[in-house]
Order: C-alpha cells, then sequence, then structure tokens
C-alpha cells in the first residue's frame, strides 16, 4: 500500500518536473532546438557564469526535490527491477522478479540466462531464446 502512494507521489513530481536545459541552447544551434540527439543538462563550471551563481532569474537549475523517493528507486511500473551481474546476485532474487543485466560477456550472459529460466525470473533487457541456442 505504501508504494503505491509513493509512485503516485514520483508520477507527480515528474509531471511537473520542468526540461533543464543547457546554458545558451536557444542562441546556439549546436547545443539547442535543431540537434538531433536529446538535450541535456551540463553543470555550469565557468568564472562568471549567472546560472552557477543561481542570480536573479537564471535560479532555472537541476536541484534536489526532483527526484523520486528512495524506497521506490528502481521500479519500473509497479515492479521492482533488480540489476544482475553474477550469480551470486540471482540467487538471492526470488521466483517471479524481473530483472536487467549488466554489462557482462557472453559466458556469464549464458550461465546467468540458464539460471533465471529454471527460476521463472524474467530478464527485460536481452532476447534469451537467441542465448539459448547457441
Amino acid at each position: 500500500m505504501e508504494t503505491k502512494k509513493l509512485l503516485k507521489q514520483r508520477r507527480k513530481v515528474k509531471k511537473r518536473k520542468p526540461k533543464f536545459l543547457r546554458k545558451d541552447s536557444k542562441k546556439i544551434s549546436k547545443i539547442g532546438k535543431k540537434r538531433k540527439k536529446k538535450q541535456k543538462w551540463r553543470r555550469p563550471r565557468g568564472r562568471d557564469n549567472k546560472i552557477r551563481e543561481k542570480q536573479g532569474g537564471y535560479s532555472r537549475q537541476p536541484s534536489i526535490g526532483w527526484g523520486s523517493p528512495k524506497k521506490i528507486k528502481g521500479f519500473i511500473g509497479e515492479t521492482l527491477i533488480k540489476k544482475v551481474s553474477s550469480i551470486e546476485e540471482l540467487k538471492r532474487i526470488k521466483d517471479g522478479e524481473k530483472i536487467i543485466l549488466a554489462k557482462l560477456g557472453k559466458k556469464k550472459k549464458i550461465e546467468i540466462i540458464k539460471k533465471a529460466l529454471e527460476k521463472k525470473i524474467k530478464i527485460l533487457n536481452i532476447k534469451t531464446e537467441k542465448y539459448i541456442k547457441k
């Protein structure tokens, strides 16, 4: 019940959260709207930068309060998803839960996928059939 309230709270915060854009992204086309890649925030580091000093109307920058509550970090939708990088970590996960594989080599991936299928654990970021055939 508590997680549902926290998920609701996270949704509210994320709806109100503004898009934090890089300084002068509207002026310079290379870092602005015409750019094909997704714009992202970069912390201003300049000596005289008004945004870094939070002067006047330049206070529009990421700060504490826009994140989701600690108890529901790692939730996608209403299910908790854990990152797995070894068989020991996989042993701690219960049946029916969902996981995401970390950056691993092929050998380890195949071992983890076999164990996950035995325990009926769903892996989200990989096609299991592709690795089992080999």
